[in-house]
Parts: C-alpha cells; structure tokens; sequence
C-alpha cells in the first residue's frame, strides 16, 4: 500500500475534523501557501521572485519551507492527505506524484494550462512528465541540467591545470590540485547527491541510449555491460578526490567550498549557480561551468496544486499558476536560480554564460536525458540510491559487488 493510500487511511478522521474547524477565506482574498524545500541563500533568493510579485497583484503569500526535499514532501502529503492542504506544493519533474493523483488529491490544470498555450511552448518531455491519463497535473516552473561541473577558476590557474572536461581529465588534475592544499571534488555526503554524480559520471561512460535503458526500460543487461561497469570503476576513483568532511554535508555547503577555493570542482546541478550569483560572482571570470559528457541530464521542479473547495483558495491556484508560467517570471525566476525557463519561446540573450550553454543543449533534442526521477519509479530511484551510497562509503565494495547489489534492487522495485 502506497504512502499516500495509508495517510489517507490513517487520517480520515482528521480530515474531517480539519474540514469543520476551518472556516473558507472571504471571497475578496487571494492567499497563496507554498509549501516547498527552497531554502539556501541563492533558492531564498529565487522563490522571493514569485513571492514578491504575487503580492505585487494583490496577493498574500504565504511561505512554508521545509529545509530538504524529502522531508518538505514527506509533510505535503501528510497534510494533503490530512485534509488541511497548502495551496501550492513543490515537487521535482516526475514520478513523485503519482499516487497523489490516483488518489484523486490533485486538481488538474488543463484549463489553466488551455488558456495559456502550454504544449505550445514547453519541451514535449515535460508535457509528458506532467501529464497523467490524458489530463495536466503541475505547473512546471523550470528545467535544471543535473550534471554539471562547477570549478574556481583561480584555483586551476595556480595549480597549472587546465579545467576537466571529462572525469578522467578530474581525476589526472587531482595530484596538483591536492599538492595545492585543495580538494578536488567537493563532494555532498547526502544520497541524493552522491546519486547526481553517479549518473553523471555513468551518462559520460555509456551514452544516453543505455543510460535510458537503464532507468528506463530497467534493462540488466545493459548494467551487466562492460561500459557500465567502467562507469563504476570511474566512480570508485572518485571516491579518493574528496575529503574527511564529506559525508552528510549539505550540497550548498559544498558550493561553498568551490567558492572559496578550498574545493576546485563539484559536480551537482544548476541550482548551485545560485549559490555563485549570491556570493556576487560571474561565470567565466571567477568560476566556470562544464557539461559533462553524454548529453544533459534534464529535471526540474513543478508545483501540484491540491484539490480545495474555497473559491478564493482555487483563484490564488490559478494567479500563482499564471504568475509561475508567464515569461516574464520565467526569466526572472530562473536567472536568481541558476536553472533556465521551461518555456522554449522566451529570450534568454540577456542570461548568463552558463545558461546559455544549458540552452544551447536543450535546443538539441538528441541531448536531452531524462534524468531518473523523469524515467523511474519512486521505489526503482530509492533502491538504486542506496546502492550507490553504499558503494561511495564502502571503499572495499567492489565493481561485482556494485553490479550485482543494483541488479537486485532493480528486481526488487520493478
């Protein structure tokens, strides 16, 4: 039985209780609750964007952050399924939400998404991401590419060493850049990320067709290969390019150490050039960005909007939809958050370098890699992810080890 089929169980009680004690908003009020996980200083910065423009028409914003995704999505669905639901939550691009719409606990947006021409204008795999039985189900708010390497430029410079363009070029830098005093790979000791950078150092080994095959035709032969094992065996080097302190360090905090030049690269996605611009720093100057090889590993964030009866509750749904989607916003939003606009009809001449280079990827279709949380189930991303963070802290876990472990719980989750 499915965490959300449960909550709906074990709350029902409550949701009645929520029901009567809560009084609907007069019909002149426009209050908008977000719940999301947005809460280092470049995603403050960001969401800030939306926030403060709902209020500049006439809106109430109502901020809910909860620090780490699981643990704000975790409080979400207990309160959606609790019956005292936000007026918008945050989800990444994918499967996270599913059960919540078999549960008949979101409200679709194919009006407001009608309205303003969506599949005109967003990359058919995010239609599709968003799109369940036929109907809209999030409002897409941007599209991040996961596996980037970001470098301090000054710290190669005075290391001799030209920035990496594959993790191999990482791995032949690290000797000068640890005779230097620096770390090679800041690297977040959190599964999730330590995920990132598996699958970033296994799209640059076997390409995006068996990377998609992996994940998404869940094929086991295509683990049993000789290019997926190479992946493994690059990944165990990378292991030895980080430092004592990684283990359960947060990935902004990681950033941190890129941008003070105690670290020299990270691989994680776009949302740390956040980071960067608020340490009021530019690309190509102090710091630059590299998409690793084998195309770019696309996500992004959504907001569901959960089913409510208050019409004014439903009218700050459909402003905040509007609000998120228009181009305007899209520009302004994803500028502060280091990812680029959902929206492929938008201007972005006036965005950074490293946007650019993000869109000039996506402007090829046979770059786009869906990122995992796009071709995979919630139970297939969890049981992998833990054998991936039990192989980067497991130093005498071997390649056989590693294959086999992920073979099983692909087994396991299908």
């Amino acid at each position: 039985m499915g965490i959300v089929r449960q909550l709906c169980l074990a709350t029902a009680l409550v949701a009645i209780g929520s029901a009567a004690a809560g009084m609907p908003a007069a019909a002149d009020e426009m209050k908008a609750e977000v719940l999301h996980w947005w809460t280092s200083a470049g995603e403050s910065a960001s969401i800030k964007v939306f926030a403060d423009e709902f209020t500049k028409q006439g809106g109430t914003w109502i901020d809910t952050a909860i620090a780490g995704g699981t643990n704000a999505r975790t409080a979400g669905i207990n309160r959606i399924a609790g019956g005292n639901p936000p007026t918008a939550m945050q989800f990444n691009t994918g499967r996270q939400f599913e059960e919540l719409v078999a549960n008949g606990l979101l409200s679709s947006v194919d009006d407001i998404a009608q309205a303003g021409h969506w599949k005109d204008v967003l990359p058919p795999k995010i239609v599709d991401a968003i799109t369940r039985d036929g109907h809209l189900y999030a409002v897409p708010v941007n599209i991040h590419g996961q596996n980037w390497l970001w470098y301090n430029t000054k710290v190669f410079e005075d290391a001799g060493v030209a920035p990496p363009d594959d993790f191999d070029d990482l791995i032949a830098a690290a000797p000068k850049l640890r005779e230097k005093g620096v770390i090679p790979l800041g690297q977040s000791g959190v599964p999730n990320y330590e995920r990132i950078l598996f699958d970033a150092v296994l799209l640059s080994k076997v390409g995006g067709k068996t990377f998609q095959e992996v994940y998404g035709d869940v094929n086991v032969d295509a683990v049993t290969s000789e290019s997926f094992r190479a992946a493994v065996d690059t990944f165990g080097k990378l292991r030895d390019l980080t430092d004592p302190g990684s283990p359960g360090r947060n990935w902004n905090d990681t950033t941190a150490l890129v941008i003070t030049g105690k670290a020299a690269t990270q691989v994680v996605g776009d949302w740390a050039k956040g980071e960067f611009i608020a340490a009021g720093l530019t690309p190509g100057k102090e710091y630059g960005c590299t998409v690793m090889p084998g195309g770019f590993v696309i996500g992004g964030d959504i907001f569901v909007l959960p089913k409510i009866d208050d019409p004014a509750a439903k009218a700050a749904q459909v402003k905040m939809a509007e609000l998120v989607m228009s181009p305007a916003m899209q520009i302004a939003f994803n500028t502060k958050k280091g990812s680029v606009p959902v929206r492929t009809d938008v201007d972005v001449s006036g965005m950074d370098l490293c946007a650019q280079k993000g869109m000039a990827q996506l402007r090829d279709p046979a770059l786009q890699i869906p990122s995992i949380n796009l071709l995979s189930s919630p139970d297939l991303v969890g049981a992998t992810t833990d054998v991936v963070t039990q192989f980067w802290n497991s130093k005498d876990m071997s390649t056989d080890d590693f294959v086999q472990k992920f073979v099983g719980a692909m087994k396991a989750a299908s």
